[in-house]
């Protein structure tokens, strides 16, 4: 799991990272907006944990140009503002939790596991979006009932975007968790892309309510109805 801490302080931005690192999680650490800005949106990571008071580019700016690309990245607020209108503000923006400084790192920790606990979904056996049906124990797909064909890269692909349905799916994510590679790359891209269309034609072709939904420079959506 990739977390990416965007904190000025050095000592809690070391604090957090040390401690984070030391359950096995892999962390990277940005001291300014700026720097935080350019990693959330070139890099994929599982979670954020967010500074709201940075030099150059306020917190609130960087949780408003990752909502506003769709993506969904786990948020947690690191503040300390601690006023209900500030919590408020920063929950309305689209963080998923907001701790006050000081803090412990138990209860940081605790906070950042149920978050990734609720994204995960990996323990569901059987997924459902609209009329399409997947069996993960049988690897089976069908929609409206009827067995639909798929490559064993076609179906990895397709139970990705139903593990994040309605949700968007970015190319760096697919290319980390799908393809399995570290680096995305034009050339990959262009297979994620020739992947994604033939899965659209299996799934959607001759429907009358498509579920692979493009969003273009963002990603991929799985759902029953267009973003």
């Amino acid at each position: 799991m990739r977390i990416l801490i965007i904190e000025d302080q050095l000592k809690v931005a070391q604090s957090v990272q040390h401690g984070l690192e030391a359950e096995r999680f892999d962390v990277t650490v940005a001291a300014t907006g700026e720097e935080g800005h350019f990693l959330v949106s070139s890099q994929v990571f599982d979670l954020l944990v967010l500074d709201l008071m940075l030099p150059g580019c306020d917190g609130l700016e960087i949780l408003r140009a990752l909502r506003n690309r769709g993506l969904s990245t786990p948020v947690i607020i690191l503040s300390a503002r601690d006023t209900v209108e500030d919590r408020i503000r920063g929950l309305d923006l689209g963080a998923d939790d907001y701790l006050i400084k000081p803090f412990a790192f138990g209860e940081l920790l605790a906070r950042i596991r149920a978050l990734l606990r609720r994204g995960r979904g990996q323990d569901v056996l059987h997924l459902v979006v609209a009329d399409l049906e997947i069996d993960r124990v049988a690897r089976r797909v069908t929609r409206a009932a009827m067995p639909i064909e798929l490559t064993a890269r076609e179906y990895e692909l397709l139970e990705y975007l139903a593990l994040h349905q309605g949700r968007v799916v970015s190319r760096e994510m697919l290319a980390r968790d799908v393809w399995h590679e570290v680096q995305r790359a034009t050339p990959l891209d262009n297979v994620i892309d020739v992947h994604i269309a033939r899965l659209r034609r299996k799934i959607d072709h001759d429907r009358d309510q498509p579920l692979i939904h493009t969003l273009r420079g963002v990603g991929f959506v799985l759902g029953d109805a267009a973003p």
